[in-house]
């Protein structure tokens, strides 16, 4: 059995070991897509279902693969899963499928998958590993929809455009317009407003960290003793 409980293993995911903020995986699609958050929405989900099935799946066959084949196995789950979530989105959502473009294909070759299978999936029976997996994703999800949300805000002054994408007409109208007439702040909208967006967001990841560190340090600090009183010898004057 894993030697984790499930709640460290969710913790992990979602915060002390978050693949975007901590192990700086997928960046590339997390970077590219995060224009809004339907795009980031619609990546995250199709991400966490395939790293969901991969970890069921390299779970499942753990004890009947050999080292040998160990690494190409993985991958070929890994595309399969990848093949159905890219089926299923041109099936239901295809006009988000022509937004995302190549980065569904590419989660393929999207480290936190592949490193998850290897590191714990390989490793743990099928409960342990699809808590870790739905975990690992929830907290890249996460990590995908701040960012849309900062970067929509930022750029377009609005959030939550073009939900119809993912959720049908009935999302036409979840549009929210904070600022009447924003001019467009399109360094927030292209490649580089994502990268300063990110650093914020791994800054102010190690913030909180070092707050919670410093806590936890004084809490383990011995209690002081009383102010013994001391005794004066000789004349005042």
């Amino acid at each position: 059995m894993s030697e984790k409980s499930l709640s460290d293993i969710s913790l992990d995911g979602l915060w002390n070991n978050n693949p975007a903020l901590v192990q700086l995986l997928g960046l590339c699609p997390l970077l590219a897509v995060t224009g809004s958050v339907v795009n980031a929405l619609g990546l995250g989900l199709a991400t966490m279902m395939v790293l969901v099935g991969s970890n069921f799946s390299v779970s499942l066959i753990r004890n009947h693969v050999s080292d040998a084949v160990r690494l190409p196995a993985f991958v070929m789950i890994i595309a399969s899963f990848v093949t159905v979530a890219e089926l299923v989105m041109q099936a239901f959502t295809y006009e988000l499928y022509e937004v995302l473009g190549i980065f569904i294909p590419l989660i393929v070759t999207n480290c936190a998958i592949l490193g998850r299978a290897d590191a714990f999936a390989c490793k743990n029976p099928i409960l342990p590993s699809v808590v870790d997996g739905f975990m690992m994703a929830m907290g890249f999800t996460v990590v995908l929809v701040i960012l849309g949300a900062m970067r929509e805000i930022i750029g377009q002054g609005v959030v939550f455009s073009n939900m119809d994408l993912l959720f049908g007409p009935s999302a036409a109208h979840w549009k929210i317009e904070l600022i009447s007439g924003y001019p467009d702040f399109l360094f927030a909208i292209l490649p580089p407003g994502a990268f300063v967006a990110m650093g914020l967001l791994i800054a102010g990841k190690n913030i909180i960290d070092a707050r919670i560190k410093r806590r936890a340090e004084a809490q383990k600090l011995p209690v002081q003793a009383g102010a013994k009183r001391a005794r004066v010898t000789g004349k005042i004057s």
